[in-house]
C-alpha cells in the first residue's frame, strides 16, 4: 500500500507515493534521478549505495524510507556548496583515486561521515572507515591517498570558514 511521505534530501523537501518498506536506494535513483549511489549488493554489505542519514554514512539498498522521514539525507550530488566540490571529492579528483567508479560513491560517503566527526582522523581511523568497502579494481593506494588528502583539504577549508 502506498502512502504520500515527505523526504528532505539534498535540502529540499520531497514528497514521495510509494510503500513505506520501499528501499531508500530505489526512491533516489527510480524517483529523484539521484544516480550517485550505487545498486551494488542489496544486501548493505558492500557501501556502493552510501547516503548521509544526519550526516551519518547509512547504507540505503538496505534503509526502508520510512526510517528515513524526518531526517536529512543527502547524497553524493548533494555534498557540493555554491559551486564548490566538497573536500573528499576534491581530495578523489586530485589522488585520481578512480578506475570504474563504482564503489567511490559509498567511500566518499563515508569519509566524508568520518570527517563530521573527526576533523583530523588518523590513518587508522581513515582505513576503518573505509574497511567495509568493496572496490574490485585495485585502486586502493590511490584511495588512501586520497582520503588522507581529503583531512588535509577539509582542516584547510575549515580555517577560511568564516567565524561568527
Amino acid at each position: 500500500m502506498t502512502q504520500t511521505l515527505t523526504l528532505n534530501v539534498n535540502g529540499q523537501a520531497q514528497a514521495l507515493s510509494v510503500a513505506p518498506d520501499t528501499p531508500l536506494l530505489n526512491v533516489l535513483r527510480n524517483d529523484l534521478a539521484l544516480n550517485g549511489p550505487k545498486y551494488g549488493c542489496g544486501l548493505g554489505e558492500c557501501g556502493a549505495c552510501s547516503v548521509l542519514v544526519n550526516g551519518m554514512a547509512a547504507r540505503a539498498c538496505v534503509l526502508p524510507i520510512s526510517a528515513v522521514v524526518g531526517h536529512e539525507i543527502v547524497t553524493l550530488e548533494g555534498l557540493a556548496h555554491e559551486g564548490r566540490l566538497d573536500p573528499v571529492q576534491q581530495a578523489f579528483i586530485e589522488a585520481q583515486a578512480a578506475q570504474c567508479g563504482y564503489c567511490l560513491n559509498g567511500m566518499i560517503i563515508s569519509l566524508r561521515a568520518l570527517l563530521n566527526r573527526t576533523p583530523r582522523p588518523t590513518s587508522t581511523q581513515l582505513r576503518a572507515a573505509l574497511e567495509y568497502h568493496l572496490c574490485r579494481c585495485g585502486t586502493h593506494l590511490e584511495i588512501l591517498e586520497a582520503a588522507e588528502r581529503a583531512v588535509d583539504i577539509n582542516a584547510a577549508e575549515s580555517l577560511e570558514a568564516p567565524r561568527d
